[in-house]
Formats: structure tokens, C-alpha cells, sequence
């Protein structure tokens, strides 16, 4: 009996053992194998959403997280995560998504038509999620108020009606593109155009004059690199706004395919709003040069800027800002561009010729819209660009890069790696040699801003000299005696060394290297001889909203100059 009792208590132990081993398996191998099976399964709905996103006629665009209460237009659910579409504003669960495609249509770029002008269409409506503050169009009684999808809103004209207000009368009316009208390319045009085409005619002014004499239809060119990467928010608001073929990514297309659409539209009617700094402005105004080379003269654009980029001192010349960041509603940019006047910018020839043996000598060529340095100035944009090329994904921020040209400013200060550059160099404004006190920068300016916002001509302003134009075939020339001079001209300290106007600027740099730019692409420069002359004219757009002191002078004396050389005309 002992023995018996004694052989219990070992074999329960043991089972208690391998009991407690088991739970302790189970309890690190459960974990590991739900998480592997969500990873396999989080990417499995990866592939099958990208599948969907690659086949579908929406733009879809995923997101963790709506900022606004959002509903399904499938289930009618609230979503807190989900997809939606960058053209027509459709939102939708993720599992949803196919049923969205099924059952919805997007926005038609084009439109099938019978070769004949049309004016209006039928509208596209889309139940649930109208934008906040959205007025119905037949009560004149805020939308979207009730907590669940509801109320209906034409994709093209952005017309709101609450769901007892759509009538059969409402559904059966024409859309005419409401305020926007004069900005969007129809769907049924480019196909109207083609019918033209195959008759053989090339005059698109009957067509054109079908939707009025104010019809001037905008091509949308963004750049979602520039400066605080707000690019690809912008494009999916101009998308909803506009016909989603009006709206490029320079990202992805170059802007001399892009402007191709330009040849499609009446002659001198389009208008391009370049989204980016003043490096994308530069590289779509070459594109338009590229056009005039081609022949296509006619179908010039105007040019008007929404400034991403860090310095953006051609947009603050042209009074479009001296940067975007989201303070004004898209609609309201629309509606700048709609009222902005047409005016002509100088733009020039920047050739350099290095200095070599046997008269064999290397020529760069760069155009000119803004300014042309050399010194402390174009030192900071050196660093700058080494710096941003090594680490892109630090330079993401506007506020962050104007903290990097600071630090090496105030480095410049304490080294003083361009000093005694009259010693260097020499100067000729229209063949005339210039005697240089003892400088370290030369700046050759086009337009009235420089250095991220500076009147850097006008100094303190406190000196009648004439301001700086850039429509008169004539460039300021300016030196400075630091990195600190710099500063003090920017904060309205200090004057420039005015060195005077011309119509033609040489520069010779002798036996050392120096930092020089234009329009912010920088680089290190041997012996050479720089000479700047005019090249072309750009056809921009001028920003008639608010306007400080300087600017409305500098307006009010340009007009001037405009209506004498029109009497002498």
C-alpha cells in the first residue's frame, strides 16, 4: 500500500511539468504565429488592393485615416480607413473597393461626340460626403449635416442638393461646369477635336467661340518635390475641380509632353499654373522655348506660379507669394489665375567660356530668369545642394532649408571664403569697364526679389534709385561685401553697391575658382569669361490681388513706361 501511494505523486509531477511546458510553447508560439498570419495576410490585401488600384478607371488613393467623418458609398458605413478617388471623390472601405468599381463611374475625360460644339452636359452625382460649408442648390440649406452618407454632389460643376431636394427635374438638368466653367477642358471637347482632325481642319475658333470669349482653359503642371511636399495634395484638389487630363505630375511626365496638350486648345488661350519653385518655373518656361523652336508659337501659355519651393522669388516678383502652405483654399487660387493680367519677363542668356589651352575652350549655356552670382551668395547654395544631394529626405521642409542657408551664412561670416574678389575679376556693363571697390559677391539681378524675399536693388529704400523691372531689356548689377552685408540688406540695414544697368554684362574671373548660380543651381567655376545677354521673353501672369507699397509702385511705373512706349509706338 505504500509503495502504491508512493507512485502517485511522481507522475502527477511529471504531467504538471509537460502541462506547464506545453502553455509556455503555446504561449510564445501563438503570438509569433498570429502576427505572422496577419503580416500574411496585411500583405495579401496589399497586393489585391494594388491590383484593383492598377485596373481601375478611379484614382485611388488608400489612406489610414479620413480627416473628416467619412462614409462608404458602397455599405454606407463609417470608415476610418479606407481608399478614395483623387478625381471624383468616391470613398469606400478597402473591402469594398471592388464593388465601388462595379457600380461607379468616374470622371470621363472624354466623352463621345458627334463632331459638333456642346456646352453642357449631363451631371454626375455622388451620394454622401459633400465638402464642409456646402450649400444645397435648390433650398439655399447647408449639406452634409447629418451623420450618415447623405445629400448628392456633381463631380464637375461642385453643385450640392440634399436627398429631398433631388428632384426628377434636378437629375435630368444640364451641368455647365459651374464657377469653374471658363478653366475646364470639357470631356466631350478632345473628342470633338478629333473629329475635326479626321475632316482635315485645323482652326478651332468656331469651337472655341462655342463657350464664350472668356473660355481660357488651364493646365495644372506640379512638381511634388518641391519644397514642403504639398504637390500631391494639391493635384487631387485640382483633379475634383478640373478634368483630371488638365493636371500633370512633373514627377512623372516632362512639362514639354505635358504642354503638348496646349496645340489642342485655340490659339493664345491656355494659361499653366506651375506648382514649385523657381528651379520648376525655369524648367517649364524652357519647355515653352522648346515650343517656339517647333513652330508653335500660336499656342504660347501664359504662365501664372503657385511658389512650393524654398526661395520662390520670381513668384513673390510677380506677386503670387513668397510661399504656399496651404493658407488659401484651391478654389481661391483658381480664381487668382482667372483675373490675373498678362505680362512679358525678360529672360537671358548666361554663356560661360572656360579658359583653356590652344584656344580650346568648353562653353556652358544656362537661361537666366531671376539672378546670375558669384560669392557668399552662391558659396551657401553650393553647401546647400551637397548637402541636400547626400540627404534628401532631411530637406523636406521649407522652415528647415532657409535653417541650412543660415548656418552657412553665419559660417561664411567667420571664414570669408570669397573675400578680396575685386582682386579676381572684372567687370563690363555694355563694354564699359567697371572699377570694383573691395568686395566679396557680385549679383546681376532680372527681377526685383532676391535671396528668399530681399528688394535687394531698393536696399533701405531710403536712395530715389529707379526700381528694378523685368520687361525693360535691362539688368541691375549689385555687389556686396559679405555674408553679413547680406544679412543686413535682407532685415533693411544696409544698401547694396549699386554698379549700375546694362543691357549686357561681362564678367571675367582670372587665375582662382569661385562659387557662382543662376537661379539657384550653383557650382564651383575655374578661370572664365561669363557674358549675359537677352535671349527671349516669357508671357507670365501678374497676381492683381493685394500688394505692398513697393510692388504697387513698381506696377504703377511699369504701366507708365507701357503707355508712353505705346504713344511713341
Amino acid at each position: 500500500m505504500e509503495g502504491e501511494e508512493n507512485s502517485g505523486p511522481p507522475s502527477s509531477g511529471v504531467f504538471a511539468d509537460w502541462s506547464l511546458a506545453f502553455w509556455t510553447l503555446c504561449s510564445v508560439i501563438l503570438p509569433v504565429v498570429i502576427t505572422l498570419w496577419c503580416s500574411f495576410q496585411r500583405s495579401r490585401r496589399q497586393v489585391l488592393r494594388r491590383d484593383i488600384f492598377r485596373k481601375s478607371k478611379h484614382d485611388w488613393h488608400y489612406t489610414d485615416l479620413f480627416g473628416q467623418p467619412t462614409y462608404c458609398s458602397v455599405c454606407a458605413q463609417h470608415i476610418l480607413q479606407g481608399a478614395f478617388c483623387n478625381c471624383c471623390g468616391l470613398c469606400v472601405h478597402e473591402g469594398c473597393l471592388k464593388k465601388a468599381d462595379q457600380h461607379f463611374l468616374c470622371k470621363e475625360i472624354m466623352m463621345s461626340s458627334d463632331g459638333e460644339p456642346h456646352t453642357s452636359m449631363a451631371h454626375h452625382w455622388i451620394r454622401g460626403n459633400v465638402p464642409l460649408c456646402s450649400y444645397c442648390v435648390v433650398c439655399k440649406q447647408q449639406c452634409g449635416t447629418q451623420p450618415k452618407l447623405c445629400d448628392y454632389r456633381c463631380v464637375w460643376c461642385q453643385h450640392t442638393v440634399h436627398d429631398d431636394c433631388m428632384q426628377s427635374s434636378l437629375k435630368s438638368e444640364r451641368c455647365r461646369f459651374g464657377e469653374f466653367r471658363n478653366l475646364i477642358i470639357p470631356p466631350y471637347y478632345l473628342s470633338t477635336i478629333n473629329q475635326i482632325r479626321k475632316d482635315k481642319r485645323t482652326d478651332y475658333g468656331k469651337l472655341a467661340s462655342s463657350y464664350g470669349k472668356h473660355w481660357t482653359p488651364i493646365i495644372i503642371l506640379a512638381n511634388t518635390r518641391s519644397g514642403n511636399n504639398m504637390g500631391e495634395t494639391l493635384l487631387g484638389e485640382l483633379k475634383i475641380l478640373l478634368n483630371p487630363v488638365q493636371v500633370f505630375d512633373l514627377s512623372k511626365i516632362s512639362p514639354a509632353k505635358a504642354l503638348q496638350l496646349c496645340t489642342l486648345l485655340p490659339y493664345n488661350s491656355a494659361r499653366v499654373l506651375v506648382c514649385g519653385g523657381d528651379g520648376t518655373v525655369g524648367w517649364v518656361l524652357d519647355a515653352i522655348d522648346e515650343m517656339k523652336i517647333k513652330g508653335q508659337e500660336r499656342y504660347i501659355p501664359q504662365v501664372a506660379i503657385l511658389p512650393l519651393g524654398t526661395g520662390n522669388d520670381l513668384s513673390n516678383t510677380l506677386a503670387w507669394g513668397a510661399g504656399y502652405a496651404g493658407e488659401v483654399p484651391v478654389e481661391q487660387i483658381l480664381r487668382n489665375v482667372m483675373e490675373a493680367d498678362g505680362i512679358k519677363l525678360d529672360r537671358w542668356k548666361v554663356q560661360v567660356t572656360n579658359k583653356g589651352y590652344y584656344n580650346l575652350r568648353k562653353q556652358k549655356v544656362f537661361t537666366m530668369n531671376n539672378y546670375f552670382s558669384i560669392g557668399p551668395d552662391a558659396l551657401m547654395a553650393l553647401n546647400f545642394h551637397a548637402h541636400r544631394e547626400k540627404t534628401p529626405s532631411l530637406f523636406s521642409s521649407r522652415i528647415i532649408n532657409k535653417a541650412v542657408y543660415f548656418f552657412y551664412g553665419t559660417k561664411d561670416c567667420l571664414v570669408q571664403e570669397c573675400k578680396d574678389l575685386n582682386k579676381k575679376i572684372e567687370l563690363e556693363l555694355d563694354g564699359e569697364r567697371i572699377d570694383l571697390p573691395n568686395l566679396e559677391g557680385i549679383i546681376v539681378l532680372n527681377i526685383g526679389y532676391w535671396g528668399g524675399g530681399c528688394r535687394l536693388w531698393e536696399g533701405m529704400g531710403d536712395e530715389p534709385y529707379p526700381l528694378a523691372r523685368y520687361d525693360d531689356g535691362l539688368l541691375e548689377v549689385a555687389g556686396v561685401y559679405g555674408s553679413f552685408h547680406c544679412a543686413q540688406i535682407q532685415v533693411k540695414l544696409a544698401n547694396p553697391v549699386r554698379l549700375g544697368q546694362a543691357h549686357t554684362v561681362r564678367l571675367i574671373l582670372k587665375n582662382s575658382k569661385m562659387p557662382m548660380q543662376v537661379d539657384g543651381e550653383p557650382w564651383a567655376q575655374g578661370p572664365c569669361t561669363v557674358t549675359i545677354t537677352h535671349k527671349t521673353h516669357a508671357l507670365m501672369l501678374y497676381h492683381l490681388g493685394e500688394q505692398t507699397d513697393d510692388e504697387a509702385s513698381s506696377m504703377s511705373e511699369q504701366e507708365h513706361t507701357r503707355e508712353h512706349t505705346d504713344e511713341d509706338i
